[in-house]
C-alpha cells in the first residue's frame, strides 16, 4: 500500500533510485537511538525483539481558543508509517544506519506526492483514536495503543521545522502499550524533525494548527 497523506511541496528530491531498493532489509543489526548527547531513553524491555522500523511523516496537530494568547494545546497527530528499507543503501548495517538517521530533517522538506510517486511502501498509520490514545496500526505486524513511558529533548542539532515554520523539534519518546494493543508492545519515536507548535497562540479567532514533521519510529512486541 502506497502512503496518502497530503502535504505542501517544500522542495523535491528524486527517489528513484532508492525506491528500486525494495528487498527486505534484515535489520538485526540496526540499533534503536537512545541518546540525544546529555540524556537518554530506557532500552526496550528484555525479552522484546524488533518488529519494525518506519519512518513516521505527518503533522503534530494543535488548537487555539478565540482569543488566547497561551500556547496552542496538543490534540494528536497524523502520520504515514513509511518502511525504511527503500531508503536504505546497499551498505553494512552501521553504515546504513548512519543514513537512516539523517532522513528525518530531509523528509520534513519533501512533499509527499514525491514518495508517493516513488512508491515507498506504506506499513501502517499512527493517529489519535476518538479517546484521545496514542494508535499505531501496522496492519499485520499488529497494533499499538500507546502510553508515555518517558520522554527526552531531542538534540539541538536536530531540524526546527519546515520553511517559514521553524518552532522547533518535537522530543524523543518511549511508549508502552496500553489496553487494546495487539502483537506490539513498545515503540519509540527518535530522530525527530519538526513538530513543535508556535510558542503563542496569539489571539485572533479559534483555530487548529497542523505542523508537519518527521520522525522514526521503532516497534518492539
Amino acid at each position: 500500500m502506497v502512503c496518502s497523506i497530503q502535504a505542501r511541496s517544500i522542495n523535491r528530491l528524486d527517489l528513484g533510485l532508492w525506491s528500486r531498493n525494495r528487498r527486505p532489509m534484515d535489520l538485526s543489526n540496526f540499533h534503536v537511538p537512545l541518546s540525544n548527547g546529555s540524556a537518554s531513553l530506557p532500552p526496550p524491555t528484555a525479552g522484546l525483539t524488533l518488529k519494525a522500523v518506519t519512518l513516521g511523516r505527518g503533522t503534530q496537530n494543535y488548537t487555539c481558543a478565540a482569543g488566547s494568547t497561551a500556547a496552542p494545546v496538543a490534540v494528536g497527530a497524523k502520520a504515514d508509517l513509511l518502511d525504511v528499507s527503500p531508503f536504505l543503501p546497499p551498505f553494512p548495517s552501521a553504515e546504513a544506519q548512519s543514513v537512516l538517521n539523517l532522513l528525518s530533517q530531509y523528509l520534513l522538506f519533501l512533499d509527499l506526492a514525491v514518495i508517493q510517486k516513488a512508491s515507498i511502501p506504506c506499513l501502517g498509520k499512527h493517529i489519535f483514536d476518538s479517546a484521545g490514545v496514542p494508535t499505531f496500526d501496522l496492519r499485520n505486524k499488529g497494533i499499538l495503543k500507546a502510553k508515555k513511558i518517558s520522554n527526552i529533548a531531542a538534540p539541538k542539532t536536530a531540524s526546527t521545522g519546515a520553511r517559514g515554520t521553524r518552532d522547533g523539534t518535537i522530543d524523543w519518546l518511549m511508549l508502552g502499550e496500553a489496553p487494546g494493543s495487539v502483537g506490539l508492545k513498545q515503540v519509540y519515536r527518535v530522530e525527530t524533525a519538526g513538530g513543535k507548535a508556535p510558542a503563542s497562540c496569539g489571539g485572533g479567532p479559534a483555530r487548529k494548527i497542523e505542523v508537519q514533521y518527521a520522525a522514526q519510529y521503532w516497534f518492539f512486541g
